[in-house]
């Protein structure tokens, strides 16, 4: 664990906001690990994920070719309350899906080459009021993707279906909800825990 130094007189970051105080979070908390051992465990946590979705919330996905980015987008529509059947979208590398409670913008940048090309898919005007967007290969394009999302990352475990999720809230409202996503996905926190 990190520590942070302080300069005298400086104020501590620690310290809770004064009454009615309006903060804004521009920094990542502690990583949430939680282990799934099925595609349909993913696809239920995922799901249970989305019940603290908000709209223009950007989901930034990664890990290796297989790890389950498509099953947790499958399931985090699901929770959404989209009902179509959600595919990657490796060669289309947008697919919209109409709103449930939000809409679902699903971008698969892995065949993009250059950053030029993301902003090329006008990312901004999907970044509205009314949907999430999911980014698989996310962690290729983060200068594109801004500074507030909650960063999913995805590895394989000991067995076949065994993985391992680390879920980071990084900028904007996202190390606020924390402690609420770490509730949502406590069924699943393994060894490593679920931290708050």
């Amino acid at each position: 664990i990190g520590r942070s130094i302080r300069s005298p007189g400086a104020p501590d970051r620690c310290a809770a906001p004064a009454a009615g105080a309006i903060v804004e979070v521009a920094m990542s908390v502690a990583p949430i690990v939680v282990h799934t051992h099925a595609p349909d465990e993913t696809q239920a946590l995922a799901a249970a994920l989305a019940d603290v979705a908000e709209a223009g919330d950007v989901l930034v996905l990664a890990g290796e070719m297989g790890a389950g980015k498509t099953a947790f987008t499958q399931g985090f529509a699901r929770g959404l309350g989209i009902d179509e059947a959600v595919t990657s979208p490796t060669f289309t590398i947008i697919q919209e899906y109409p709103p449930g409670r939000l809409a679902l913008h699903h971008l698969d940048v892995y065949r993009l080459d250059h950053l030029r090309e993301v902003s090329d898919l006008g990312l901004g005007e999907m970044l509205d009021e009314e949907a999430v967007m999911l980014v698989e290969w996310g962690d290729a394009v983060l200068p594109a993707l801004g500074d507030r999302y909650l960063e999913v990352r995805l590895s394989f475990g000991e067995g076949d279906d065994d993985r391992r999720l680390e879920l980071r809230g990084r900028g904007g409202t996202w190390p606020a909800r924390h402690r609420r996503i770490a509730e949502l996905v406590a069924p699943w926190a393994g060894e490593d825990g679920a931290s708050c």
